[in-house]
């Protein structure tokens, strides 16, 4: 098993899904499963995803789940002897895998499944039998050409914009899903609108990328958002012990809030033990507020 965890936007699946096109052939069977999340809310939801991973490695049409438990049982029994490569997208919770799978050990040696979270401690349970890739952000060269790539159609962009690309860059500060979507936005526009898009960007947040960035936030209990509010407003750069025992004080239960906040990869602790989090996370926070 391969768990892929980031914070949104940071191009987990897109990262997953490259790994996957690259080696699928070499498998008896592959599935890709994608919005995991948000299909295993319901009954319904379990079992369409139960039906497409048995059709997509089997082929067969006429395979039909009717419940669960049923269709955990086929999974089994159909599968249990087959090298597959498994791709479950957007997992936040280690329940739903087993509701959809039962057991990830039931494939044969040498299948593969690769699950994209962004909660770091999904699978810290299961002890050797998987590895953690942390997807960070892209550094300044990687962001200015996956920015010039959607706001200039090239790998590098316009001389004489230069400089509001450069603005672009640290405003995101490497994040590839806002590179994206305010790279589609500035594209073929005016300087003096660049100029204007760039102030209102840095005033109020982009909302497609606010939505995504809020899931993680949307997750969270009372007291957890309280304390990821608390820090985004106040104690971002806070030494850790510090924020500790001012959140301690307010009985938010802050030594299990910021490890979950951590985990959830919505904020940081270096090495001096300072708190940190994504501009555009703390410009978010700011905005709840």
């Amino acid at each position: 098993m391969i768990e892929i965890y980031g914070l949104g936007g940071i191009g987990k699946t897109t990262i997953a899904k490259a790994i996957f096109s690259r080696i699928c052939d070499h498998f008896d069977g592959f599935c890709y499963l994608e919005n995991f999340r948000e299909k295993l809310g319901t009954n319904n939801g379990v079992i369409e995803l139960q039906e497409t991973l048995l059709f997509e490695i089997l082929r067969d049409r006429n395979l039909k789940v009717g419940n669960k438990s049923r269709g955990i049982n086929m999974i089994m029994e159909r599968l249990s002897f087959k090298r597959i490569l498994l791709l479950l997208d957007d997992v936040d919770k280690w329940v739903h895998i087993e509701n959809l799978l039962g057991g990830c050990d039931w494939f044969a040696f040498g299948s593969k499944i690769i699950i994209t979270t962004r909660n770091k401690h999904l699978v810290a349970t299961l002890g050797k039998c998987f590895s953690m890739h942390e997807v960070k952000e892209l550094d300044q060269n990687e962001a200015l050409e996956l920015f010039s790539m959607h706001a200039f159609q090239s790998n590098k962009p316009k001389k004489d914009c230069l400089e509001l690309a450069n603005q672009v860059i640290q405003y995101t500060k490497g994040l590839p899903l806002a590179l994206v979507i305010m790279g589609a936005d500035l594209c073929g526009r005016t300087k003096p609108e660049w100029k204007s898009a760039i102030d209102k960007y840095k005033r109020i947040p982009n909302k497609e990328v606010q939505n995504v960035l809020e899931i993680s936030y949307e997750g969270l209990d009372e007291a957890e958002q309280d304390i990821f509010l608390d820090i985004a407003c106040f104690f971002k750069g806070f030494h850790k012990k510090y924020v500790l025992d001012v959140l301690d004080s307010c009985d938010l239960h802050p030594i299990y809030g910021i490890l979950k906040l951590i985990n959830m990869c919505l904020i940081t602790v270096d090495q001096y033990e300072k708190l940190s989090m994504h501009d555009l996370l703390q410009q978010m926070g700011k905005d709840i507020v």
